[in-house]
């Protein structure tokens, strides 16, 4: 036909498949024509969603709440592909972080806010006292799925699982880091969530931008630092 042809390696294959995968192309393309036309028949046509597989967080202690996060396949997000990430820190911690669902970044240090973001963190948590080994992290869920979409019934199952969380872990403040957290746990979303003190499960608690939407937008910083100095004003 004509033309030079050119070859690309493996990882730019691998990179081009996943793009590919992302837009919904995972299929190959039929090579006899299709009578678009054609009513569906039975067969054809879409069959609902089985309901999800999420089971209720009935736990009575941090140590089985987070036993039961390790293990069960019973949570929302769960799949053979996702990749599980979990909670550290002390009980009665003065302060614990609940984030968006991990990063790739968070996969690689294992934890639920990792490398730059949690470099981030640690300054944040430095200039409001607070040191980061006194401080609760955990994701709103515990998995990275990338590709999957959260849908209400897992933002409810995971709202549930934080909430029980939260009266677990009995932390002295509560941030929330993100949009999700925001929706799921105060029915708002980040902007109009922001700028006000909150109660969940008898804690005070603040929602401000993920430390990864400010390393992406810096100049949300100053917002941020204005929730944080909301969030450690003393109780009255």
């Amino acid at each position: 036909m004509g033309g030079d042809v050119e070859t690309i390696g493996i990882a730019e294959a691998r990179s081009a498949l996943s793009w590919w995968l992302q837009a919904g192309v995972d299929v190959a393309i039929q090579e006899d024509a299709r009578d678009w036309l054609k009513p569906n028949t039975p067969t054809q046509q879409a069959t609902a969603a089985p309901p999800p597989n999420i089971a209720p967080p009935s736990h009575d202690t941090l140590a089985d709440l987070q036993s039961w996060l390790a293990s069960s396949a019973q949570l929302p997000l769960a799949s053979a592909t996702a990749r599980r990430i979990l909670p550290h820190g002390p009980e009665d911690a003065t302060l614990m972080l609940l984030s968006d669902a991990p990063a790739l970044e968070d996969l690689a240090s294992g934890q639920p806010i990792g490398g730059e973001s949690w470099e981030l963190a640690k300054r944040m948590l430095a200039a409001i006292g607070i040191a980061p080994e006194k401080a609760y992290s955990a994701s709103l869920s515990c998995f990275n799925a990338p590709g999957a979409r959260m849908g209400d019934a897992e933002r409810e199952a995971c709202a549930e699982i934080a909430r029980r969380h939260i009266q677990l872990a009995r932390p002295k403040r509560l941030l929330l880091f993100g949009d999700g957290p925001a929706r799921a746990l105060l029915g708002k979303p980040l902007p109009e969530a922001r700028g006000h003190v909150h109660k969940i499960e008898g804690v005070r608690t603040v929602a401000t931008f993920h430390p990864r939407s400010l390393i992406n937008q810096p100049s949300n910083k100053a917002r941020a630092w204005k929730d944080l100095l909301l969030l450690m004003e003393d109780e009255s």
